[in-house]
């Protein structure tokens, strides 16, 4: 059974560690010693030697006590957003939250602790099951980096559940969008804004300009697009003659995207040729788009599980990316589980009590569930 007592503990532990991006060596530390001393095989890849983390994601096998069974994979990641440094988590009427100062780090510290409890309960009851692995991924929150560099070759499970979405305990995600980062940077000409402004060209008008003929924010229903940052300029007095954007796009349809992104690219160069400007523009592709049918595996397992729990599951997509675009695109169907956690990378984050231990009791049926999978 799980012990409401015990994962309550362990996420307070977990969400007092500092965590941040880049920065999970000690979390990685909490869960090696949580899992070695619950028999499984540990090893940490080499991922962050690809971005300059200080740790690399944690894959971990318990093996498998019936080998008619199939290997499944459990994946939830170890980081957490600013501000969360120094978190101190409370309890009060059966929600946990932090102190108000910082995120409260259930994302995605519910997933982690649910799947150690799971794992806990699955070995005191000797239940049937194949290798289950784990994958305790680092740097998720600052482009799905982890999973990126994933020595992915260590794994054998066709199929996993990623615990890290924000919805409500039964919501099971089989779609995501691929999204683009455009960074750019328009060059203007430097000029005394009293004495002389007509010899300067503005690199903030300029941007101004692009922004203002973009289309932002909702595009259609699987595309959004967003410019989130601009800096730039020196003084009052100066004609700006630098200015740094950086935006977003992403769709569903990678056409769409590939549309939205262009229209985004074509503004930006029309407004510094008006001008008499420059702009250089970078555009990455930070990860790729997934969508699984709702008759494969995963999601047929979850759907039945959460039944099972007295959960009834709801078929989504998201407009957000998690690990399950990367796993995905190494051929491992997955879906992205929803945990109950509410209010996400803000200071209100917060999680019930009851949707924790759901969680846990939510992996515990999906174990049992792909134990009758076909291998």
């Amino acid at each position: 059974m799980v012990s409401s007592s015990r994962i309550i503990s362990e996420f307070m532990a977990l969400s007092r560690i500092d965590r941040l991006s880049k920065r999970e060596r000690e979390a990685v530390h909490f869960v090696t010693g949580k899992l070695t001393a619950l028999g499984l095989e540990v090893y940490q890849d080499q991922a962050h030697s690809t971005f300059g983390g200080e740790a690399g994601n944690v894959i971990a096998v318990l093996p498998g006590n019936n080998p008619g069974f199939p290997p499944v994979m459990f994946c939830a990641h170890l980081d957490v957003v600013e501000p969360g440094s120094g978190i101190e988590p409370v309890v009060e009427d059966g929600i946990i939250t932090s102190k108000g100062e910082t995120v409260l780090g259930a994302d995605d510290g519910a997933g982690v602790v649910a799947i150690l409890e799971a794992l806990r309960c699955l070995i005191d009851s000797g239940t049937p099951h194949g290798d289950i692995e784990v994958v305790f991924t680092v740097a998720e929150e600052v482009g799905l980096l982890g999973s990126k560099g994933l020595e992915r070759e260590r794994l054998r499970s066709r199929f996993g559940f990623i615990l890290d979405s924000g919805g409500h305990p039964g919501e099971i995600i089989l779609q995501g969008p691929a999204q683009d980062s455009l960074e750019a940077t328009f060059f203007g000409r430097a000029a005394h804004a009293g004495s002389n402004p007509q010899e300067g060209i503005n690199a903030i008008q300029m941007a101004a300009r692009a922004i203002a003929r973009m289309n932002l924010g909702r595009v259609d229903e699987e595309t959004t697009a967003n410019i989130g940052v601009i800096q730039g300029g020196r003084a009052t007095n100066i004609i700006p003659d630098r200015v740094e954007l950086k935006g977003e796009a992403r769709s569903q349809q990678e056409d769409q995207l590939n549309k939205q992104v262009l229209h985004m690219q074509g503004c930006l160069e029309k407004a510094a040729q008006e001008f008499g400007g420059r702009v250089e523009i970078r555009i990455e592709r930070q990860y790729p788009p997934f969508r699984l049918d709702p008759s494969e595996e995963p999601v047929h397992i979850a759907s039945k599980a959460a039944r099972e729990i007295g959960i009834e599951p709801r078929l989504k997509s998201s407009g957000g990316g998690s690990d399950a675009n990367i796993l995905n695109g190494y051929g491992i169907k997955c879906v992205n589980l929803g945990l109950g956690m509410q209010k996400v990378h803000t200071t209100e984050e917060h999680i019930a009590v009851q949707d924790l231990v759901r969680a846990a009791e939510y992996v515990l049926a999906l174990i049992k569930n792909c134990a009758v999978s076909k291998a």
